[in-house]
């Protein structure tokens, strides 16, 4: 058995989500380790998963766990926002859902070599696709001073970016996640530090979701599920930043056809519905599953389903 073990987060409540989406191809946008699929083929036997992940360590362990539903899953090795690729790849033309379940894995924290912990030695890489070229080290070693402190600020919610940017500039180059760590951490004033968790969690937070253009793609992954999906169908997110959960509200927001347009007068604006807001689920993971998985304490959970077109001036 692989060692990439993932505790799927709010896996009970995202099956609920899916036990009303018509029969047919699920789409698993972040397989992992495929806790999420297996629940979902355990509780669903006319559906079937087309897992994406760019981690080629986390597909091997997905088929693995997967394997007493080996006919109802097919897997393409891409980034998320190539969904429409990976549908054509293996012939599927439209799906009954799409789920995306943000972040990095807890694997990934856990193996140093990845260079995704500030708790663990190892190299600065941060690399979900360890075939891209560009790294944390490029981030950390290579950007100018503003445009480190951009990225710690912008992607980590970090009101010390500027302090830390300088930090590490001046203590390039710096060649793993133990000696980056230390830095932020010195940058940081003491009393700062007393709360919050790490010192260091929202710069290499940071600088990971930078390497891997998460924020920049998702966009684009989310309208294209949306697009492929048939009424009825469903797409949730669960995020962990508030950059994604950002992200994913906007881009929902305009599928249900949300206009500038007076409420009190017709739309002219020409927003069309294609979704509608899935009320009444859990919004985060209960006070039982946060004890026991520490990565569910930020998710959040958003839900779309699809509907037939809808011109706004007609809902």
């Amino acid at each position: 058995m692989s060692d990439f073990e993932h505790d799927p987060v709010m896996v009970d409540e995202i099956s609920d989500i899916f036990d009303s989406v018509p029969a047919g191809t699920v789409v698993d946008a972040t397989l992992g380790g495929g806790g999420h699929s297996y629940a979902l083929l355990s509780r669903r036997a006319d559906i079937d998963i087309l897992g994406i992940d760019q981690d080629a360590d986390a597909i091997e362990a997905a088929l693995e766990r997967l394997t007493e539903f080996a006919d109802r899953v097919r897997v393409s090795r891409r980034r998320f926002d190539q969904i429409d690729e990976a549908l054509a790849e293996h012939g599927v033309t439209e799906i009954s859902g799409a789920l995306f379940d943000l972040g990095v894995s807890s694997p990934q924290l856990d193996r140093a070599e990845r260079g995704f912990s500030y708790r663990q030695d190892g190299p600065i890489d941060m690399r979900m696709d360890d075939d891209q070229q560009w790294s944390g080290s490029d981030v950390v070693n290579g950007y100018a001073r503003n445009d480190l402190a951009r990225v710690i600020k912008t992607h980590g919610d970090e009101r010390f970016a500027g302090r830390i940017a300088d930090a590490i500039v001046a203590a390039r180059p710096v060649e793993s996640t133990v000696d980056l760590a230390e830095i932020v951490t010195g940058a940081i004033p003491a009393a700062a530090r007393r709360t919050g968790g790490h010192p260091a969690k929202r710069t290499f937070q940071a600088i990971r979701i930078e390497v891997n253009a998460e924020l920049e793609v998702l966009p684009d992954a989310l309208d294209s599920a949306v697009a492929a999906t048939v009424p009825g169908g469903r797409i949730a997110v669960l995020s962990y930043h508030s950059g994604e959960d950002r992200i994913a509200k906007q881009r929902f927001a305009i599928a249900a056809g949300a206009c500038d347009c007076p409420h009190d007068l017709p739309c002219v604006c020409g927003a069309i519905q294609t979704v509608r807001i899935v009320r009444g689920v859990a919004k985060r993971a209960s006070a039982a599953e946060q004890e026991r998985n520490r990565r569910s304490s930020s998710a959040l959970l958003r839900v779309v389903e699809k509907t037939e077109p809808i011109p706004k001036a007609e809902s």
